[in-house]
C-alpha cells in the first residue's frame, strides 16, 4: 500500500489497527516502526503471582513461605 505524506503526516487505515488501542510510533536507522501496546505493562507484572499454589499472599509474605517462618 502507498499512501501519501501530508502537511499533518500520514493516516494508517483502521483495518491495520483493528484490536489496538494504543501504539508506540518510533524511527530505527531510517525505518518507522509502529508497535501496538498492550493495557497492562508485562515487567510490572514481574512477581505479582511468583507462586502456582494455592497461596493468596505469596507477593506479600514470600520470605515467610521460603524461609518457613
Amino acid at each position: 500500500m502507498r499512501t501519501e505524506v501530508t502537511d499533518q503526516g500520514l493516516l494508517i487505515p483502521k483495518r491495520f489497527l483493528e484490536g489496538i488501542n494504543e501504539v508506540e510510533i518510533r524511527k530505527e536507522n531510517g525505518v518507522i516502526v509502529i508497535v501496538p501496546l498492550t493495557m497492562a505493562d508485562p515487567i510490572l507484572q514481574l512477581g505479582k503471582d511468583p507462586i502456582d499454589d494455592d497461596v493468596t499472599d505469596s507477593s506479600v509474605k514470600h520470605d515467610q513461605y521460603i524461609y518457613k517462618q
